[in-house]
């Protein structure tokens, strides 16, 4: 595996970013947001987290020391517990509105940025290598447009022992890879292996990788004592098409009203209702295959299909695929 290119002697030329964005799919850049910023976000989160038997209850907050006993993953019942208490922290959803990245989206896309009302929380057990973040695209969950650009934001310093995110370089030009059901986040897997294209790199507190939606990328398995915490935001020029799906809190059902009961300002409450939005209806087309892959693979037995069917239970509108979901799942166990 290479490591990423060092964006940040370019970080305040506007061409040379859309340049190599175009070229390589993402945007690495170094220190880019405060310390302390991501800091704060991580005691609170940590703070959630211990309390729910995810970290080692002797150990600091700030260390992130995993206690394997406290496994699950998304989207299980007790992982989304804590994910919808995670998601009221008024901190934790502020700091998509940090100036050092709306100034740096607004130099890579030269216009005005809509940051994603949904926020993405990822926390990764050590030594759980199955459920990996698999290789997959953003693009057939944000939508909208295909020129989304996910943030990808460790909590916590994550050396390449911790298992950051590793991206293919230029894999973003205009294909939808064809696609497996699989475990972990999204629930599905790129089978094309891209040999010679992955890139990775160790990270620290404020750190942010940059990546185009149609970009395959993965997660790099967590082979420390660590709970590898990190959140994934999204951004899009306000003038482009918008999903309005990713207005839609993450760990559903949990109501925005639910989210802001505790907050002390609304300066940030419903901003996205104040925009003059270009709105665009969600596509199920690949979820739909998605999820008739895990029907077919559960029916025949297969355990991969855990994954996806956990998903609709948890997340489908329609009754009745989620109560063919849930029996299948107690056919698997």
């Amino acid at each position: 595996m290479q490591p990423f290119a060092d964006s940040a002697d370019i970080a305040h030329d506007p061409a040379a970013l859309a340049a190599r964005m175009r070229r390589d799919g993402y945007l690495f850049m170094p220190g880019l947001l405060p310390r302390e910023a991501i800091a704060n976000v991580q005691r609170q989160v940590g703070a959630i987290v211990r309390d729910a038997g995810w970290l080692r209850p002797e150990q600091p907050i700030e260390a992130a020391e995993a206690n394997p006993a406290g496994f699950c993953v998304d989207p299980e019942p007790a992982y989304l517990d804590v994910l919808r208490r995670i998601n009221r922290l008024e901190d934790y959803h502020a700091l998509k509105h940090h100036p050092a990245l709306i100034g740096f989206l607004e130099r890579l896309l030269g216009g005005e940025i809509l940051a994603h009302p949904r926020v993405l929380m990822r926390n990764i057990f050590p030594d759980r290598e199955a459920f990996t973040t698999k290789s997959h695209q953003d693009y057939p969950n944000v939508q909208g447009t295909t020129e989304v650009y996910t943030a990808w934001m460790p909590l916590i310093d994550c050396p390449m022992s911790v298992g950051p995110l590793q991206v293919a370089t230029s894999t973003h030009h205009g294909e939808i890879y064809d696609f497996h059901i699989g475990a972990g986040a999204g629930g599905i897997e790129i089978t094309e292996p891209f040999p010679g294209r992955w890139v990775s790199g160790p990270f620290r507190q404020g750190d942010v990788l940059f990546f185009h939606s149609l970009a395959v990328h993965k997660g790099v398995p967590n082979r420390s004592t660590k709970l590898r915490m990190s959140m994934d935001v999204r951004y899009q020029l306000l003038s482009e098409p918008f999903n309005i799906d990713n207005a839609n809190a993450d760990g559903q059902p949990l109501a925005w009203e639910d989210i802001y009961a505790g907050w002390k300002s609304d300066a940030l409450q419903y901003y996205w209702k104040r925009l003059n939005l270009n709105l665009l209806p969600f596509d199920r087309v690949w979820f739909d295959k998605r999820d008739a892959l895990a029907f077919e693979h559960g029916e025949a037995g297969d355990p991969r299909a855990i994954s996806v069917l956990q998903r609709i239970v948890a997340r489908d509108p329609d009754p009745a695929r989620r109560a063919r979901a849930a029996t299948l799942l107690q056919q698997l166990r």
